[in-house]
């Protein structure tokens, strides 16, 4: 069935729906956080990247903010749960064969930007977690991970 909307109207449209974020994974991984009592974190706290925005490599441009999923101001630690698909998994990631073009350079740019990101909250001083989705089926080895993560960063800003 072909699409109602021109190509220029239908990218319109898509651009107004919002994200509500990975509820899934992030309830998971809370989950785990309370289990093994981990506290003193944050959901989605703005973090500042740069002054200004990015040029971003398709000519667009980055918000000089961030957001991870999970954040742990006091020892410095930013915690980001990436999905298997939207960040480009070497294990679970699919590469969608319609329109294939347009997939591979959205999960390009989706991996520059984790990239990026990463690079400049390190340039900040902070310690970056970045998890897989699949790997939350770990959890106690991902706690470990993380409470390691966290300990190391106090004892590196105390």
């Amino acid at each position: 069935m072909s699409d109602v909307f021109s190509k220029a109207k239908r990218s319109e449209v898509m651009a107004l729906i919002r994200s509500r974020g990975n509820k899934a994974t992030e309830l998971a991984f809370m989950t785990l956080l309370r289990c093994h009592k981990i506290s003193g974190w944050r959901r989605h706290m703005p973090l500042r990247l740069k002054q200004t925005a990015v040029e971003t490599p398709n000519g667009g441009r980055w918000h000089p903010f961030v957001r991870p999923d999970f954040v742990f101001p006091e020892p410095r630690v930013a915690v980001f749960i990436d999905g298997c698909f939207w960040h480009g998994c070497p294990l679970h990631g699919t590469k969608p064969a319609g329109n294939a073009d347009f997939w591979r350079a959205k999960l390009e740019i989706n991996q520059a930007r984790d990239r990026f990101v990463t690079k400049m909250l390190r340039r900040r001083k902070w310690t970056v977690l970045r998890i897989w989705e699949h790997q939350l089926r770990q959890g106690d080895q991902i706690m470990a991970q993380v409470k390691s993560r966290i300990a190391a960063a106090i004892g590196a800003y105390s």
